[in-house]
C-alpha cells in the first residue's frame, strides 16, 4: 500500500526533471522577465501575465527542490498526486496566458522593442504550456500503467480542474475593482465566485490527502450538497452579473461603444465584464455536469443499500 514516504516513480521523476522541469523553469522565467522589462507599457494585462508565469515558476522550483532533497515524506498528503495536478493547472495557465496575450495585448502594441518582447514572451509561454502538458500526460499514463491511484484519474477531479481554473481567470478580471464595487448585486457575484472556489479548493485538498473518509457524512453526499449549492449560487451570478453590467436601466452599458475606456483597442472594462459573464456561464455548465455525476453516484449507493442489508 502506498504511503506518503513511498516514491514509486523516482527514476521517472528524475527524467522528468532533466527533460521537462528545467525547460519549464527557463521558459516561465524568460517570459516573466521579458514582460517585466517593458516597464509601464505592460499595463494591467501585462501584470496578469507576469503573475501567472511567476506562480508557475515558483511552484515548479518548489517541486524540484522537494524532489531533489527527498522531502516528500515531510508533507501531510500523498506527494505523488501533487506534481501531476499542478502540471495540469500550469498547462492551462500558460496556454490561457499565451492566447489572451496574443489576442488582447500583442496586436495592439506599436512595433518596436516592446512588441518584440511581448511576442517572445508569448512564444515562451506556449513552450511552457506544451512542456507542462507533456509532463501531465506522461505522469497520468505512468500512474495508470503502474496502477498508482491518481487524483486526476477520477471524473470529479477532471471537473474540479476547469471549475477552479475558470474561477481563477474570473478573479484575474475582478482585480479591476471598478467592475463591481459600485453595485451590491455585483459584490454578491464576487462573493459567489469566492465561496465556490474555496469549496472546490477544499475538495481538491481532501482528495490529494486521501482524507475523504474523515468527513462526518459520506463524501458523495457531501459533494452532492456542495454542488447543488454551487449551482444555485452560479445561477444567481449568471443572472445578476449581465443584468447590472449590460442593462442601461440598472446602470449598465449595453454596447461596447458606450464605454469611454474602449478607445485604444486594448481590453477595456466592458470587455472584462463580458469575459466574466461568459466564464460564469462556462463554469455553471461544468458544475451542472458535476451535479449529474454526484446525483448518479448517490442514487447508486442508495439502490445498493437495501440489497446489502
Amino acid at each position: 500500500m502506498l504511503t506518503r514516504a513511498t516514491l514509486p516513480y523516482q527514476r521517472y521523476v528524475n527524467r522528468v526533471f532533466w527533460f521537462l522541469r528545467v525547460p519549464q523553469l527557463l521558459s516561465t522565467c524568460v517570459a516573466f522577465s521579458l514582460v517585466a522589462d517593458m516597464g509601464i507599457l505592460r499595463g494591467d494585462i501585462g501584470n496578469w501575465f507576469m503573475s501567472f508565469w511567476c506562480i508557475c515558476f515558483i511552484v515548479t522550483l518548489f517541486i524540484v527542490i522537494i524532489e531533489l532533497n527527498d522531502l516528500q515524506p515531510c508533507f501531510p498528503f500523498y506527494w505523488y498526486n501533487f506534481p501531476v495536478t499542478f502540471a495540469c493547472y500550469a498547462a492551462l495557465i500558460c496556454l490561457s496566458a499565451s492566447i489572451i496575450c496574443s489576442v488582447t495585448y500583442v496586436q495592439f502594441l506599436p512595433y518596436g522593442p516592446e512588441w518584440d518582447r511581448a511576442i517572445a514572451a508569448t512564444a515562451f509561454s506556449c513552450i511552457a504550456s506544451v512542456l507542462y502538458a507533456i509532463e501531465m500526460a506522461g505522469m497520468w499514463n505512468f500512474y495508470k500503467l503502474k496502477e498508482i491511484p491518481c487524483y486526476l484519474h477520477t471524473v470529479p477531479s477532471l471537473l474540479n480542474v476547469p471549475e477552479t481554473f475558470v474561477a481563477g481567470v474570473i478573479f484575474a478580471f475582478l482585480s479591476n475593482t471598478s467592475l463591481y464595487l459600485h453595485q451590491p448585486a455585483l459584490v454578491w457575484c464576487v462573493a459567489v465566485y469566492t465561496i465556490c472556489f474555496i469549496s472546490e479548493a477544499v475538495t481538491i485538498l481532501l482528495n490529494l490527502g486521501k482524507w475523504e473518509d474523515r468527513l462526518p457524512i459520506p463524501f458523495p453526499i457531501c459533494q452532492l450538497v456542495l454542488t447543488v449549492f454551487s449551482v444555485l449560487l452560479y445561477i444567481s451570478a449568471l443572472v445578476l452579473w449581465p443584468l447590472y453590467q449590460f442593462y442601461e436601466e440598472l446602470g449598465g452599458l449595453p454596447q461596447r461603444s458606450s464605454d469611454v475606456s474602449c478607445v485604444d483597442g486594448l481590453m477595456c472594462t466592458w470587455d472584462q465584464c463580458l469575459a466574466v459573464a461568459v466564464l460564469t456561464a462556462i463554469n455553471l455548465l461544468v458544475y451542472v455536469a458535476e451535479l449529474g455525476y454526484w446525483a448518479h453516484q448517490v442514487s447508486i449507493k442508495t439502490e445498493d443499500q437495501p440489497g446489502d442489508s
